[in-house]
């Protein structure tokens, strides 16, 4: 497969360039400053003639400049007229207009920060307290699909929605472990592990990697055999950003069945909620690999005889992705879950690719052409965190989760389970560690849609403060979290001289034992700590 390969120029358009870019360049430098212009001229003179990376840069002083930046903001809370913006934004077309990136960043010590998707939870993508400007992936986007081998080369620049369309497109009977959201980019999620409903089946994203193309900070372009095994590893679930920008992940496809089956089921406590979500915590990580079984515990009104009397109660949803049909399915249900209660009628058979539609609350019915769609449904201020549970949780311990949950009323769990292939993959496979022994990962939510610090403050302080009253039924030395889920809470990496144990802070939670590999493999491949963000991966200290 091929991405670098030059269009064909006419001898005329070779004499126009050298007129084009040196007006294209004085427009882009006439309103900037002297440093911004020198990190210009720096740009221009490392660009091929054959790919002009004029038409790339997008300074304050563009007219489109706002629109590129919000363009992939996917958390309000860094879209404020008080976030600070980048000096620059660069939308790469081209491999040579990121190699160009890291030599002049290089240069002048800016600092870079690599957008995909903008799904990252805490904007570190896209926001700095530095100076700093954004390498934007989204036009590197390619997605070449290889039936008969059953691979594909994706670019880091797509989304998921796209992947999973374009797979489709090539074969029912194929698709790929990644998550559920649409409008996630590939470059975030299978850096930092990337997971959704198969893992069950097939293990996490990066469990079927196979090979990539990495920029180092050289800016030489590697794929696995060049760039070798450990940093190969380290791109599978150590997050990409700190050892370089990837441009390609190669990706080994799933069979699946041309008909998966989907439900979803409600239960409140007035409905037998508690001896319910009891019960899935047994049965959802040991039941068969080919289900998956989502939780989501909210706070809800209480309704009776139809009308809501102001009172509070707890809601568990309980959502499915089952790779057979719908009688298989009811049947193994009631064999090993009977207390929810499912039905056939609550079943829905559908194609895998519209099953992504139902997971993302979009009707199925609906064309699956809406998965090109790169922008969102809605977009909030949100924060998440994370965390681990090995044992089940008492009843008595249960009870007092939905009396917290009540109490805060804003915050939200999703319960994810494990088991199955993700328990039979060792540990050290992959720089994500969080495997056998973990019954299923949670993830704290809140949302709002009111702007404002002092809204923002009270609902991350929800999440806060669920996360801390958990912590007694969670992983504990460490307390693990998910790098896909990024936390600033954890710690932040200043990337100064102490940059090392302020990394070992948040590394040790996000990776265990797999982080001393990672910082070893950063020391090799970017030893002054170019690739660096308030989460990276550390270097080792000097001595």
């Amino acid at each position: 497969m091929e991405f670098l390969h030059s269009p064909n120029r006419s001898i005329k358009l070779s004499l126009i360039f050298p007129i084009f870019v040196l007006l294209f360049f004085s427009c882009i430098v006439s309103s900037t400053n002297s440093h911004d212009n020198t990190f210009i001229h720096c740009l221009v003179n490392h660009s091929q003639p054959s790919h002009p990376i004029t038409s790339s840069i997008f300074t304050p002083s563009n007219p489109t400049f706002s629109s590129v930046l919000e363009a992939y903001i996917r958390n309000l809370r860094f879209n404020t007229s008080t976030t600070r913006k980048p000096y620059l934004i660069i939308t790469a077309l081209h491999v040579s207009h990121i190699q160009a990136s890291i030599i002049c960043a290089k240069k002048h010590n800016l600092q870079m920060k690599i957008r995909s998707g903008g799904h990252d939870y805490e904007g570190v993508s896209y926001v700095a307290e530095v100076p700093f400007f954004i390498l934007d992936m989204f036009n590197l986007r390619s997605i070449d699909v290889d039936i008969e081998n059953e691979t594909a080369w994706i670019q880091t620049g797509a989304q998921l929605g796209e992947v999973y369309y374009t797979i489709n497109k090539k074969s029912e009977i194929h698709g790929f472990p990644a998550g559920v959201c649409p409008t996630v980019g590939v470059g975030g999620h299978l850096s930092g592990g990337g997971y959704g409903n198969m893992m069950r089946k097939f293990g996490l994203s990066v469990d079927n990697v196979i090979d990539a193309q990495i920029i180092d900070v050289n800016g030489k372009l590697l794929d696995r055999k060049s760039m070798g095994e450990d940093l190969f590893w380290a791109i599978r679930g150590g997050g990409g950003a700190s050892f370089g920008v990837v441009l390609s992940y190669k990706i080994k496809l799933v069979r699946i069945p041309k008909r998966v089956t989907v439900f979803q089921i409600r239960k409140t406590l007035e409905q037998n909620a508690s001896d319910i979500i009891y019960n899935w915590q047994h049965v959802a990580p040991n039941i068969d690999n080919d289900l998956f079984i989502r939780l989501i515990i909210d706070v809800v009104n209480v309704t009776q005889n139809g009308t809501q009397n102001g009172a509070k109660t707890i809601r568990g949803s309980f959502i499915s992705l089952f790779l057979g049909d719908s009688k298989t399915l009811v049947s193994l249900m009631n064999e090993k879950f009977p207390s929810l209660g499912l039905k056939e009628s609550d079943c829905i058979e559908t194609s895998w690719l519209q099953s992504v539609l139902f997971w993302t609350n979009i009707d199925i019915t609906k064309p699956v052409e809406i998965l090109l769609d790169r922008q969102p449904q809605s977009l909030n201020y949100l924060k998440r965190k994370s965390d681990y549970v090995k044992k089940p949780i008492s009843k008595k311990g249960l009870e007092g989760i939905w009396k917290k949950m009540i109490e805060l009323e804003g915050a939200i769990l999703y319960f994810n389970p494990y088991g199955g292939k993700m328990a039979e993959i060792p540990s050290t496979e992959t720089p994500f560690p969080h495997r056998a022994g973990n019954l299923w990962k949670v993830q704290y939510q809140a949302n709002w849609n009111v702007a404002g610090k002092d809204v923002a403050d009270y609902n991350i302080n929800l999440t806060r403060q669920l996360h801390k009253y958990m912590t007694p039924f969670v992983s504990k030395n460490p307390r693990e979290a998910f790098l896909n889920y990024k936390d600033l809470d954890l710690g932040i990496n200043h990337n100064g001289k102490n940059s090392y144990n302020e990394g070992r802070v948040y590394g040790v939670e996000y990776f265990k034992d797999n982080f001393d590999r990672l910082v070893k493999i950063k020391t090799k491949v970017d030893p002054h700590n170019f690739f660096r963000n308030e989460q990276s991966i550390p270097t080792q200290p000097s001595l």
